[in-house]
């Protein structure tokens, strides 16, 4: 059987980003995803113009519901909405003690979709995570420190797990240099993942399909370094491959 994992993300129509790819990335890797809605947003691959929260009781309804039948073996969260939807997925996960990993949209790539309250909202999420995989805006803002090449995103990202209390996954995605490293900070441990850095068009979706995967993969067993560098990875060669389903922007998946 595969071992099922729960995604709360925002809605992208264009299916570039949130919850569509988060399915698809989960189901390619061999996990079987359960996902609640917890955002609507007016988007295609030429950017977001909008988005509206969910009603926060229905989504701490549907995943009360569902965490007492089927039994998660990771968790995926996304785009939060509002800080009632934060806190309703925070006593929602008192029901389940599976890993969870966050990827904390608030200044995506395309368009800017930071919720109001970001920060009590991190702290109703806060008890439940394993790992948070920011990119360089959303861990300047949650760090509250400049981040402006991998030295200083790694010092933000220490400072971020010693207040989360949570390992916390530097992307140097957005950074320059000629390889394209990641550094995850667990406790007092360090681990770096190196690749190339791809010549490439930009990509939507890169920071939802590689939450997506770490997810998966802790679902299928792996330990959490082995399931970072294998999400880098798988993540590496979408971006080499992506789709191209609009006038804008290339997507992961």
């Amino acid at each position: 059987m595969r071992p099922e994992v729960l995604i709360c993300a925002g809605l992208d129509p264009s299916g570039g980003a949130g919850l569509i790819v988060d399915v698809r990335v989960i189901s390619d890797l061999g996990a079987r995803p359960n996902g609640v809605v917890t955002a609507l947003t007016v988007q295609n691959t030429t950017g977001v113009s909008a988005f509206t929260p969910c009603d926060a009781e229905m989504v701490g309804h549907q995943l009360s519901f569902l965490l007492g039948d089927v039994e998660m073996r990771a968790v995926k969260l996304g785009m939060i909405g509002s800080l009632q939807v934060a806190r309703a997925i925070g006593d929602a996960l008192n029901a389940t003690g599976a890993p969870v990993v966050w990827d904390p949209v608030g200044g995506p790539t395309l368009g800017n979709a930071f919720h109001e309250s970001f920060a009590e909202a991190v702290a109703a999420l806060r008890p439940h995570l394993t790992l948070i995989t920011p990119n360089a805006r959303e861990l300047a803002r949650l760090a509250q420190m400049p981040v402006n090449d991998l030295a200083t995103a790694e010092a933000a990202g220490r400072a971020l797990a010693r207040s989360l209390e949570t390992a916390v996954l530097v992307k140097g995605g957005h950074l320059e240099g000629v390889d394209a490293i990641d550094v995850l900070i667990h406790g007092d441990a360090r681990h770096e993942f190196r690749g190339p850095r791809l010549a490439t068009e930009s990509v939507h979706g890169t920071g939802c399909a590689l939450a997506s995967a770490i997810a998966a993969y802790l679902a299928l067993g792996r330990d959490l370094v082995a399931a970072c560098g294998e999400a880098k990875q798988y993540v590496a060669e979408r971006i080499a491959n992506p789709a191209r389903p609009g006038r804008g922007a290339a997507s992961v998946l």
